[in-house]
């Protein structure tokens, strides 16, 4: 069993904690070590508390599962002999309320487009069954109860 981690660090500094207007900034690290500044979402917590320019937990959310089905689709590609020279997606999320009330990330949508160089071109159906392959095979999107659809956008 593989294990990952991640560090998120706070400090309060001098700001008015109990006033609840403190900055949501804070720092994401990583066993590689990579820093990225994190906050709320603006649309979570009004600015200037939250910082737009910053990784949000719900963008964190839809990208890690983008990146992990891209990650199966090029595995999956190059097993069998197409050449992926571009992989693009503009993945989103759609929060909703639960039967509770509560709000989640109900739904997010991978919209991958990808390009192919070389003789071996994939037929629509081919293209198709690598994404469906590639969602089975995502150990993100096997972790979570949201719905994940993938939409790829067929350039052939």
């Amino acid at each position: 069993m593989s294990q990952h981690t991640a560090e998120i660090l706070w400090i309060r500094g001098e700001q008015d904690f109990l006033s609840n207007r403190y900055s949501r900034k804070h720092l994401l690290r990583f066993d590689g070590g990579l820093e990225i500044p994190g906050s709320s979402s603006p649309h979570v917590v009004p600015l200037p508390m939250s910082d737009a320019a910053a990784l949000d937990p719900e963008e964190a959310f839809i990208a890690s599962l983008s990146s992990c089905h891209m990650l199966w689709f090029l595995s999956i590609a190059a097993r069998q002999k197409f050449c992926v020279d571009r992989y693009f997606d503009a993945a989103t999320g759609e929060m909703a309320k639960n039967a509770a009330g509560r709000k989640w990330l109900a739904v997010v949508t991978l919209r991958p487009e990808v390009s192919f160089s070389g003789d071996r071109q994939p037929t629509k159906e081919e293209l198709d069954q690598m994404h469906h392959q590639a969602h089975e095979e995502c150990f993100i999107a096997n972790s979570v109860k949201s719905e994940v659809r993938c939409q790829p956008v067929w350039g052939g």
